[in-house]
């Protein structure tokens, strides 16, 4: 009985892309903590968001995956989510995450005012 010499080579590329995933979503939170300690505020400052307008709370927190315009990356594109999600919805996604997306990010109302701005993408 002869072993087929694919199996390995198919194990290997598994692995090698959940590795990139992995340190793609790493390297976003990284990227994250070192722009908010540039910045002198606290990762708990920026989730706040009391004196922030919602695209800036985007551009801080959501950007690295979900593109500098909503065009996706690795993340899904949201130019348009305003007419496939309410803002229940959306700030329900934010809250708890879900896919790929960690959950609370974006917290408190900071958190509301993203919603409210997404759902207006129509």
């Amino acid at each position: 009985m002869k072993r087929n010499p694919l199996i390995p080579f198919a194990v290997i590329a598994a692995l090698g892309i959940v590795l990139m995933i992995v340190v793609s979503v790493w390297g976003g939170h990284a990227a994250h903590e070192r722009a908010a300690k540039e910045n002198g505020a606290s990762t708990e400052q920026k989730a706040n968001g009391a004196n922030q307008s919602p695209d800036k709370i985007f551009q801080q927190n959501c950007s690295s995956c979900h593109g500098q315009n909503l065009e996706g990356g690795v993340g899904p594109n949201l130019q348009h989510i305003g007419s496939k999600m309410s803002k229940n919805q959306i700030l329900n996604q934010i809250k708890n995450g879900g896919g790929q997306m960690p959950g609370n990010i974006i917290q408190g109302k900071a958190a509301e005012k993203v919603a409210d701005w997404l759902a207006k993408k129509k």
